[in-house]
């Protein structure tokens, strides 16, 4: 009988990743699938930046950077925070790791130690739970509700903490609500944090896919106390259509920031150093592509939610942010079972919210052409008018 790593075993594998593989799969098969699963833009990477990437092959850097990244690349994100974000961060106080999924795992690896808890709110992304088990800490889930735009309260997070709390990973724009967090908001959950020593992971991946007014805040900007308790993560994968280059970035005290640098080290060592070169191109370049990739995603969700409205029985939570419609589906059953009912019976991938600690809801990405949006949510539609009553 084979024996593997104890923290090994309790790891869940990814519902996103099934799903979507399940879809292929039918693609493949030859059938019309439409793909409300897939958590990526469907836009090609800028020209200026697979430029960059075939002129670093060509000039010959296609050799090992130091494991953190190249110096210039981290210079850029120094300066990208400094930019956007109002963060003043020094080049060793960056690493550059193969995606902001690698960048967040090494945080939490390099700062929970076994027993300690890691608060994470519900709904969340399906990762950071397992991220969390794999550290050999807890996950201790803070459930928020549809009333309070699925984000925790002050008096949830401080109900929520003891002297086991280490972590607080805070996901803005959120995957899968799309909600975000405003500046007050983030002022009163900082306050908290700084009382009570706990560091923040501040995810911050859909970032530049705002659909609001009111400027991003990333909570490290909010003081000095809190910057030095905030590894901030982002990376280029959704601003860029840049998911396959694999290349997020963490930022945060220069101890921490070492300990996950000596991390990498002996793991990944340093990403490609072809998408590094990329990075550079995308941070320094014209945000002109991000401005109309953005009002795309946000036509595209205006459509979405226009369609929805018109399917018995399904509600949902409108997305300031990212590219995923949050929906609920509680009325008819499981969401794993209706999700999987749907894409065999009409070839329509939807995530399940049970991954995503939230039972009765379902994702669906807006990051697909308002003509296959229009025809997933007429079969889906069609589907509940069927089978849903």
């Amino acid at each position: 009988m084979l024996k593997v790593n104890s923290r090994i075993k309790e790891v869940l594998g990814s519902t996103t990743l099934a799903i979507t593989a399940r879809a292929k799969e039918l693609k493949d098969q030859g059938a019309d699938v439409v793909n409300f699963a897939a958590g990526e833009p469907d836009f090609d990477t800028p020209d200026y930046i697979k430029e960059a990437a075939v002129k670093a092959i060509n000039g010959g850097f296609t050799k090992y950077t130091p494991s953190s990244g190249a110096e210039d690349l981290r210079v850029a994100i120094c300066e990208k925070f400094k930019r956007d974000n109002k963060l003043d961060y020094k080049p060793n106080q960056i690493v550059v790791g193969c995606g902001a999924k690698h960048s967040i795992f090494n945080a939490v690896m390099v700062l929970c130690d076994a027993g300690e808890e890691v608060l994470i709110p519900a709904p969340y992304w399906v990762s950071y739970p397992e991220m969390v088990k794999i550290a050999g800490a807890k996950p201790v889930f803070i459930q928020t509700t549809k009333d309070a735009g699925f984000k925790i309260t002050p008096q949830q997070l401080q109900a929520a903490i003891n002297p086991r709390t280490k972590i607080l990973i805070l996901n803005s724009p959120s995957n899968p609500t799309g909600k975000i967090y405003s500046k007050k908001e983030l002022e009163a959950i900082a306050e908290i944090c700084v009382k009570h020593h706990v560091y923040v992971i501040s995810d911050e991946i859909y970032e530049k896919l705002l659909y609001v007014d009111e400027p991003f805040v990333s909570i490290a900007s909010l003081g000095k106390d809190i910057f030095d308790q905030t590894i901030t993560v982002n990376g280029v994968s959704k601003a860029y259509a840049m998911t396959g280059w694999r290349i997020g970035y963490a930022a945060g005290p220069s101890e921490v920031m070492g300990y996950m640098k000596n991390l990498q080290d002996h793991s990944t060592s340093n990403p490609t150093s072809i998408s590094q070169k990329a990075t550079i191109a995308a941070l320094k370049g014209s945000e002109a592509g991000i401005t109309a990739m953005r009002d795309e995603f946000k036509a595209r969700r205006d459509l979405m939610m226009s369609l929805v409205d018109k399917v018995p029985g399904v509600t949902y939570i409108k997305p300031d942010g990212a590219f995923y419609l949050f929906c609920d589906f509680s009325k008819f059953g499981l969401c794993a079972d209706i999700a999987k009912r749907i894409l065999n019976d009409v070839n329509v991938a939807l995530i399940p919210g049970d991954g995503f600690g939230a039972e009765g809801w379902i994702r669906l990405t807006f990051s697909t052409s308002q003509e296959r949006i229009t025809e997933g949510i007429t079969r889906i539609k069609a589907w509940i008018e069927k089978n849903g009553r």
